[in-house]
């Protein structure tokens, strides 16, 4: 039986909306920095959330799950792609790479009776991939240099944990969800559902501790 855990929803949008609220806080001192764009984003989570809540429901041509699944998630994967390769890392190229492969991943994998099915799974794990591959090439360039000694002042620190904690905690939820939901694997989807939530919360707390004691440099 599957297990549901509304709780820790209810939970997960109050804390995503408390990054929203920290993040429209601190915007103002982040201005010349582009870190403007991650307290944007933190406030774009947020609207999104609230949108897909009360509002999506009343739109009969857009369903929730292609929502997602063609702006909402990809919109996400794509901005940790360019905060990480090309803002913290400074790798164009790794960026254009990143970005192309998964954008391509995008594309419908099968056309049947003129109904478009989309193999989600396939799209997440192309993103959670490259997610994985940027934050161990992110804890790298940490540790090899003074950052990790001052992690309490480093906003990559905060974000970087709470991306290892979810997106990668999470990946064999998202690259093995189709089998996981088979009955004889239900219990295993159980734990990695309420992981998938509490690694959700804990990644955002992270974030807003990134504006609370990470230091707003260019």
């Amino acid at each position: 039986m599957y297990q549901y855990y509304p709780n820790l929803d209810n939970a997960l949008q109050w804390i995503e909306c408390l990054s929203a609220i920290v993040a429209a806080f601190y915007l103002p001192k982040l201005k010349h920095t582009y870190w403007k764009w991650f307290a944007i984003y933190l406030i774009f989570i947020c609207a999104q959330e609230l949108f897909v809540e009360y509002l999506l429901q009343h739109i009969n041509f857009l369903r929730k799950q292609d929502y997602y699944a063609f702006f909402g998630i990809p919109i996400q994967y794509l901005f940790f792609y360019w905060l990480y390769a090309l803002k913290s890392l400074k790798n164009k190229k790794l960026f254009i790479f990143s970005s192309s492969i998964y954008l391509l991943s995008l594309i419908p994998f099968e056309i049947y009776e003129q109904k478009i099915k989309t193999i989600s799974t396939i799209n997440l794990t192309v993103g959670s991939v490259f997610i994985i591959i940027l934050v161990v090439l992110e804890f790298i360039k940490q540790i090899k240099n003074d950052d990790i000694l001052k992690f309490k002042e480093n906003k990559m620190f905060y974000i970087n944990t709470g991306m290892i904690l979810f997106y990668v905690g999470t990946y064999p939820f998202s690259a093995f969800y189709d089998e996981l939901l088979k009955k004889p694997n239900i219990s295993i989807w159980n734990m990695y559902y309420l992981y998938f939530l509490i690694s959700n919360c804990i990644m955002y707390l992270l974030f807003i501790a990134s504006f609370i004691w990470g230091k707003h440099k260019s």
